[in-house]
């Protein structure tokens, strides 16, 4: 194995750890809000704060963090978020006035949201992108159901904000190991592209030939420092490179209006739209699903915990699974989300019309297994449908505008479930796979239409 094959996997398993790291600090949040409530005298609306706050932060990481990535590069940009999040996690640690907690967790979502963005547009220019970006996800979902245990461990010895304590330790490996292990650009995963990853690849081996051309395309664009520029946004080859001993100028090419540029292109306000709808339907079921178990199909609040647990186990193992099962049964990208889409919609309008509880427990296993790889696989094709140097941009704002849909959708369920009743949840569900479906249909025309246009300059 050469080194540059070994760095890589070296990089894409510290990834792994760094989302599970991430899952563990957004499992937290929830076993923490008692003892919270409890030590600054607040009610639950007003410890809630600390969602928006941290949802804010999250936001603005989303449309900064390409042009963070683009100006100083991969390393340093995740240098930053992690440093971001252990200064924050340390802060909060030592127990703050209420209002500076919210401030905490503004600069808690902002270094997450940088992070994310960061390793995701990293994955992005690898071999087997989409499996990778997959895998990546999935790996958030083992932090989450590892966070709510190390937390409660930790409350039944220590106060709330030891846990803080520890999670900043638990980052700062992190911090080290993406300093030592990262590129400062994308050059580096330029030249690994040439390299067959050790897993299935793509979702076809003939998107995995696009994937592969089209991500060492967007490497080498990005590549600023070894790479020359042609003056019109797009980036000469090494064979252009001056003969020894002769200089020649090289262009920097123009950082400002990224995040314009990215906004003005349809296919990423579509995307971000696409995983806006995701994330509402995901936090929906998963905040209110045990409540609509319990009051519609009369399960047992024991059940009905086990139900939702497996709702986001199946998720978890949906990322992990349907992309390599897709990719030997030769599906492109476009036709596994489809499949996966009326998957939620079906699993859905189970749970909605199951005559058993049992029936309903398996009809809402099926919708987080089916809603699993939707979110990666979305942010995988990126480069399929935007320009290379918009690319880490366009992540940041996808990432961004997701978490829109996690606050105002799952809110608008609970006011439907108010007025109506909780059997609306299902049906709400439902209509959210749909308008996924329709959006996610015009998503695969546009990315069939970059692929197309890769192939004719190819």
């Amino acid at each position: 194995m050469s080194i540059a094959v070994g760095r890589r996997r070296a990089s894409v398993a510290l990834a792994n750890v760094a989302f599970v790291m991430v899952g563990v600090s957004a499992g937290v949040g929830g076993v923490l809000l008692p003892a919270q409530i409890t030590d600054y005298h607040v009610d639950n609306a007003t410890i809630g704060i600390t969602f928006f706050t941290f949802s804010a932060g999250f936001m603005l990481a989303g449309i900064t963090s390409g042009a963070l990535i683009d100006r100083f590069g991969i390393r340093t940009s995740l240098a930053v978020g992690c440093g971001t999040y252990v200064l924050a996690a340390l802060y909060t640690g030592t127990r703050p006035p209420f209002i500076a907690l919210l401030v905490a967790q503004l600069v808690a979502g902002y270094g997450t949201g940088v992070v994310e963005s960061g390793l995701n547009a990293f994955l992005s220019r690898l071999p087997s992108a989409t499996t990778l970006i997959n895998h990546l996800h999935a790996f958030f979902g083992v932090g989450a159901l590892i966070g709510p245990l190390m937390a409660a461990w930790i409350l039944t010895m220590a106060p709330w904000t030891v846990v803080w304590l520890v999670l900043a330790m638990l980052y700062l490996p992190l911090l080290a190991g993406f300093l030592a292990l990262y590129p400062r650009d994308g050059a580096a995963a330029a030249h690994d592209e040439a390299v067959p990853g050790p897993d299935a690849g793509s979702a076809s081996s003939a998107s995995s030939a696009s994937s592969a051309s089209s991500a060492s395309s967007a490497s080498s664009e990005i590549a600023v420092d070894s790479l020359g520029s042609t003056g019109d946004g797009r980036y000469a080859t090494r064979q252009d490179a001056p003969p020894v001993g002769e200089r020649r100028e090289v262009v920097r090419p123009n950082r400002r209006g990224l995040l314009t540029a990215a906004l003005r292109t349809p296919a990423v306000l579509l995307a971000s739209a696409l995983l806006s709808v995701y994330v509402g339907l995901e936090a929906s079921v998963g905040n209110w699903g045990f409540s609509f178990l319990v009051a519609e199909h009369a399960q047992t609040g024991l059940m009905a915990g086990y139900t939702i647990s497996g709702y986001w186990l199946g998720l978890t193992l949906g990322r992990f699974l349907i992309s390599p099962a897709a990719a030997r049964l030769g599906m492109t990208e476009a036709g596994m989300v489809f499949a996966c889409l009326v998957g939620v919609t079906a699993g859905a309008a189970v749970t909605w019309l199951a005559p058993v509880p049992a029936v309903a427990s398996v009809g809402l296993a099926l919708l987080g297994f089916s809603l699993g790889p939707i979110f990666p696989t979305a942010m995988a094709v990126v480069p399929h449908f935007t320009e290379a140097r918009l690319v880490a941009t366009a992540m940041g704002v996808l990432n961004g505008v997701s978490v829109i849909g996690g606050a105002v959708l799952p809110w608008l369920a609970g006011v439907i479930a108010q007025g109506v009743g909780l059997w609306t949840l299902m049906p709400y569900a439902v209509l959210l796979g749909l308008v996924q479906l329709a959006i996610w249909r015009t998503v695969a025309v546009r990315m069939t239409g970059g692929r197309d246009r890769e192939a004719a300059r190819s």
